[in-house]
């Protein structure tokens, strides 16, 4: 899948000179930066969302001793 991205002057300068100084492509360093960072958004924003829906009651939230107990997971 191709996607297209508008990066700034400054950080296309950056990922220019990296690719040019290691000699990898650009495409490299950006699937590296994503693979990096995307269990960090993904964990933030799911969160995000969820934490939203609970505040509008579009939400239940149960505590982990009453899941557990529900379970037969207490001993």
């Amino acid at each position: 899948m191709s996607v297209s991205v508008r990066l700034p002057d400054d950080l296309n300068n950056r990922l220019d000179f990296l690719a040019r100084q290691t000699g990898r492509t650009k495409t490299y360093y950006i699937l590296e930066a994503l693979y990096a960072q995307i269990d960090e958004l993904e964990s933030y924003y799911l969160a995000a969302d969820v934490l939203e829906r609970l505040r509008k009651k579009k939400e239940t939230a149960h505590a982990a001793d009453e899941v557990r107990k529900d379970l037969g997971l207490e001993d």
